[in-house]
């Protein structure tokens, strides 16, 4: 038998902990520092990538290129992207209200 979401209904009018507000806070901006880092790192794939293809010795068109950026550098940002979202719903309390437990910590 399916069970009901373990997440309880907000109450109209009460505010968040302020604990929890900075909790949140922290997550984000680590979050988008770690961001600005992967973005450095799709650019270092992308160069390597491109390197790795030149000097197969085939000639690199402009297509060869703008594909090779999309493709290599775009998976390397969704990933990281995606991955980075996982750790930050559990920095945030987001999967603390999802797992039934009143407090963490």
């Amino acid at each position: 038998m399916p069970q009901h979401d373990p997440i309880p209904p907000r109450v109209p009018g009460r505010q968040p902990d302020l604990a929890q507000l900075q909790r949140a806070a922290d997550a984000w901006t680590r979050y988008k520092r770690m961001m600005k880092w992967m973005v450095l790192a799709a650019a270092v794939a992308v160069l390597l990538a491109l390197a790795w293809l030149r000097s197969d010795g085939s000639p690199l068109t402009i297509h060869m290129i703008i594909a090779t950026i999309a493709g290599v550098g775009l998976s390397v940002l969704v990933g990281t992207g995606l991955m980075g979202l996982v750790f930050l719903s559990n920095r945030s309390g987001h999967d603390d209200a999802a797992s039934g437990r009143e407090d963490p910590r």
